[in-house]
């Protein structure tokens, strides 16, 4: 499924955001050890992200990082799959839209 060239920059910072912070909090010891490491994982993940046009090609960027889904998995919720990936990358956008909408509760600065 081709993404929607007015949604790709979205869809890619969201991922971007989402899989960086995943990439600090489950990625030390398994796909990085050091701060260079890091500095390679970070710049390299930047990179294949915003090369992904398909729900497919975000699906493979899932599966190359799947050390750092350590969520429970079941049928119906592996994001592994393309529904999976496709569900993961609407619930970015779901949280991203209820943080904005909401944007008061989560942002003291706003107030």
């Amino acid at each position: 499924m081709e993404i929607n060239t007015a949604n790709k920059q979205h869809i890619h910072e969201l991922l971007i955001e989402n899989l960086k912070l995943r990439l600090h909090k489950y990625g030390k010891g398994t796909v990085y050890t050091n701060d260079t490491e890091l500095e390679y994982q970070l710049e390299s993940l930047d990179v294949t992200v915003k090369h992904t046009n398909t729900i497919e090609d975000i699906n493979d960027v899932v599966i190359e990082y799947s050390e750092l889904f350590n969520e429970p998995m079941t049928v119906d919720t592996n994001i592994f799959t393309l529904e999976g990936t496709m569900n993961y990358v609407l619930n970015l956008a779901l949280e991203y839209y209820t943080r904005f909408k909401h944007k008061d509760l989560y942002r003291p600065e706003f107030n």
